[in-house]
């Protein structure tokens, strides 16, 4: 099976989040470290755990401390929500010069579509101009918007409007059948499936190595859980993973989420990462300085009017 952009770089993604952090400073070393492996971009939820610093504040401070490495935090939104959110994001989007994207967290697509309709320029008959805080449309768009198609009202919005689809899938064969699921509902909204990245989402624990593989782990492939497929083994057997099911087209590309976060997240950099670099499946620097860029995502067209 081919992939739907062709057989490219694999994309890389990770998640920050860190229970036990209450400033953003362990975020800033994490998204270091993410960003020195070359990673597209990093997510981060909004949780009571961070009193005081919702996502958009941490990567906020992450924008300034990196220079290429996407930052797409999850935006609690609802339609009366959507002016201030979309303007945090546009203040993200401007400070990281073009690197912000959203984590669309409702299943509602009428989010999303006004979402588009303010990032366009309007909404109903209000130019973003005229708005508080709203300003010009990006040169590259709008932000990258993320949306997790786990189930099926998710699955309808994020062939719709989404321009990565995080899907959740134990085995190639699932994943491949989650992307085509969403490439033939992509082309029933009138778009192209190569205007959508579908990435897996995979718990990865790499706490005890190699030898850590058992049956539904390591080499075994990712095994089912509550809170998703999880991944537990060693870099290596990861790195042949993310390669056997890219090479295979069955997804674009990889979201992962650390078991322990920093220990976790430095395996994956010095370990799979240096693995697909080797073997020429990923990059080894930014070719571009924005998210779209890295994703290979072309800027979306101005529907305003």
């Amino acid at each position: 099976m081919a992939s739907s952009h062709g057989r490219g770089l694999v994309h890389l993604a990770a998640a920050l989040d860190q229970p036990s952090a209450y400033d953003a400073l362990p975020y800033v070393e994490a998204a270091r470290l993410a960003e020195r492996g070359g990673l597209d971009f990093v997510t981060l939820d909004d949780t009571l755990a961070r009193p005081g610093l919702d996502a958009l504040a941490v990567l906020s401070r992450v924008a300034s401390a990196t220079g290429r490495i996407g930052l797409v935090p999850t935006v609690a939104s609802t339609h009366p929500e959507l002016f201030p959110a979309q303007a945090a994001v546009a203040t993200l989007d401007r400070v990281s010069r073009g690197r912000a994207g959203w984590r669309i967290d409702r299943e509602t697509g009428e989010v999303a579509d006004v979402a588009a309709r303010l990032w366009d320029g309007r909404e109903g008959d209000t130019e973003i101009g005229d708005m508080p805080n709203g300003g010009p449309r990006p040169a590259h768009g709008h932000p990258v918007r993320v949306v997790d198609a786990t189930d099926e009202p998710a699955r309808r919005t994020a062939a719709r409007y989404a321009d990565v689809a995080l899907v959740r899938a134990a085995s190639a064969a699932q994943a491949a059948a989650e992307r085509d699921q969403l490439h033939a509902m992509a082309v029933e909204f009138g778009r192209r499936p190569e205007e959508l990245r579908v990435l897996a989402g995979l718990l990865v624990d790499l706490g005890d190595g190699e030898h850590a593989a058992a049956p539904g782990h390591g080499g075994g492939g990712p095994r089912r859980t509550a809170q998703g497929p999880l991944y537990r083994g060693g870099p290596v057997d990861l790195a042949a993973l993310i390669a056997t099911w890219h090479g295979e087209g069955v997804v674009d590309g990889f979201h992962l989420t650390p078991a322990e976060p920093l220990r976790d997240l430095e395996r994956l950099v010095n370990g799979t990462v240096a693995l697909l670099q080797h073997r020429g499946l990923f990059r080894t620097f930014y070719p571009g300085s924005t998210l779209r860029e890295h994703l290979d995502l072309a800027v979306p067209a101005h529907r305003c009017g």
